[in-house]
């Protein structure tokens, strides 16, 4: 009987284990189930939240290519609109160009071809050397001709051709009168010449030849080659140097009034310059040009003291070395 009880016992209590394994086994199940929900929720969830984000991102790039085309729509009709306008200016100012250009064609077939503008009136100005007919002759200008039928610079050069012509311009006056407005060279010295005198300025600008010396002084003792002397020509270097030198002996004569005295100038050597005065029969030796200003005075000084004296004046030695200037009278014989 005790052993029943026992075995009742045993029954019972593996009864309720069973019980209890199959409450938790329905536990676990449960638990299962529900982490498989929100496993499931979860990727759902992210299933969602990844297409809101490809979704949003696809909005944004499709707004971006909207502006972006936009954009480029304003940037095309700007283009666009600056071609036109380009455009426009071009054909605007080739209708302007066109209708400027028939305008002065027009204006210069009138002015080519109307006697309002044929020359009735040549005027020369500022010349004293050469004759208002020789420039005009010159210039090969004409009455009765249009007055735009000539270039300047032709007539110009033609008249420069002249030697004593140093620049010439010239000036239309409209409608129907031209001024020639001329600049000449003036001579200054004679060179004695074969016989002959050849007229230059204080540029050493070969201007005539011819027989008398016009009451110039007379420069002698160049060296210029004979086939150089010729009008429109220079003198040589060496010459034009000793040329400075006469100007500086001329420009002292004249502040002590011997410039008109002077009949001539020998520059044969440039240490010995020598200077005659005609009307004092008098010669002065300068030596070279230092001291010109002091040697003056001591000649005005001893022409004065020897008036009517036919003889030579000394001043070329060094008057810083104690060089005294004297004169030495002409023996007659």
């Amino acid at each position: 009987m005790k052993s029943k009880e026992v075995n009742m016992d045993l029954y019972y209590m593996d009864s309720g284990q069973d019980k209890m394994d199959k409450m938790d086994e329905k536990i676990k199940r449960k638990k299962a189930k529900e982490r498989e929900k929100r496993i499931r929720q979860n990727k759902q969830k992210d299933k969602e939240e990844m297409f809101d984000f490809d979704t949003e991102t696809v909005i944004q790039m499709t707004n971006k290519n909207k502006i972006k085309q936009e954009e480029e729509k304003r940037k095309k009709a700007s283009r666009d609109e600056r071609r036109r306008k380009k455009r426009n200016r071009k054909i605007k100012f080739v209708l302007k160009s066109i209708f400027f250009i028939g305008i002065i064609a027009g204006g210069i077939t009138f002015a080519m071809t109307s006697p309002i503008f044929n020359v009735e009136k040549i005027d020369v100005v500022n010349n004293s050397q050469v004759s208002d007919e020789t420039i005009i002759s010159l210039s090969e200008l004409k009455l009765q001709e249009n007055i735009f039928k000539y270039r300047k610079l032709d007539v110009i050069r033609k008249i420069e051709e002249n030697p004593y012509i140093e620049n010439a311009k010239v000036h239309r006056k409209i409608p129907n009168k031209i001024e020639i407005d001329i600049e000449e060279r003036v001579p200054r010295y004679s060179v004695d010449f074969m016989g002959k005198y050849a007229y230059i300025n204080t540029q050493g600008y070969l201007l005539e030849i011819s027989d008398d010396s016009r009451g110039l002084p007379i420069i002698q003792g160049i060296v210029t080659k004979e086939d150089q002397i010729v009008p429109n020509n220079r003198l040589c270097n060496e010459d034009l140097e000793k040329l400075e030198d006469v100007i500086k002996i001329m420009s002292v004569a004249k502040e002590n009034d011997l410039d008109t005295k002077v009949t001539s100038i020998d520059i044969s050597d440039k240490n010995e310059y020598s200077i005659y005065l005609d009307e004092e029969k008098k010669r002065v030796h300068l030596g070279d040009n230092s001291n010109l200003n002091n040697k003056m005075l001591y000649v005005v000084a001893i022409i004065e003291q020897e008036k009517g004296k036919e003889g030579d004046i000394y001043a070329n030695g060094d008057l810083n070395n104690k060089f005294q200037i004297y004169f030495r009278e002409k023996v007659q014989i």
